[in-house]
């Protein structure tokens, strides 16, 4: 399984074992769509449909070259007719629908994307918050003032800092007797 979770070393290296023929799948996400290029590859499934149709033009891109014959299935939805007839708008054929086989099973459970967002609204039973405003009032120790130039000359009086960087010796010149 090759996506982008996955280190460079490690995609580099399943995409080895697979042109060798050590595995004889590779799955991947659209992260290996483009620049791919791995010879006698037979059969691309797509499990999902691209929302765009170049997207799924670079995934089948992965079969069928150099004048070979190549297969690519794409298993979608109803929802997702519309990107069907985009793909085909593009690609300027018709992609063959099949009726999925009676022996495959259908789950009815469904995944994240597709569960319903419940958003609630006027419901009676909320409370109404008292809802202020964003932001607290400064603490006292926060309120002090900026003195701007006046302040730092004081602080530097105070610690008998060198009025000017880098003059390491201005006090011990400027020294009261």
């Amino acid at each position: 399984m090759i996506h982008s979770n996955k280190t460079q070393n490690y995609r580099l290296r399943s995409i080895e074992q697979f042109r060798n023929g050590d595995n004889r799948i590779l799955i991947a996400t659209d992260v290996m769509a483009r620049g791919l290029d791995i010879d006698n590859i037979s059969h691309v499934f797509n499990f999902d449909t691209p929302d765009y149709p170049e997207n799924y033009m670079h995934r089948i891109g992965r079969t069928g070259r150099a004048e070979r014959e190549g297969i690519s299935l794409l298993l979608s939805t109803n929802k997702e007719l519309e990107y069907v007839e985009n793909i085909e708008a593009l690609m300027d054929m018709k992609i063959p629908l099949a009726d999925m086989p009676e022996a495959v099973e259908i789950s009815n459970e469904l995944i994240e994307a597709e569960r319903p967002k419940i958003k609630e609204r006027n419901n009676p039973n909320k409370k109404e918050e008292d809802v202020g405003p964003a932001f607290h009032e400064k603490k006292e120790k926060n309120k002090k003032e900026n003195l701007g130039g006046s302040y730092k000359f004081k602080i530097a009086q105070k610690y008998k800092k060198p009025k000017t960087r880098g003059d390491k010796n201005y006090n011990k010149r400027n020294k009261k007797k």
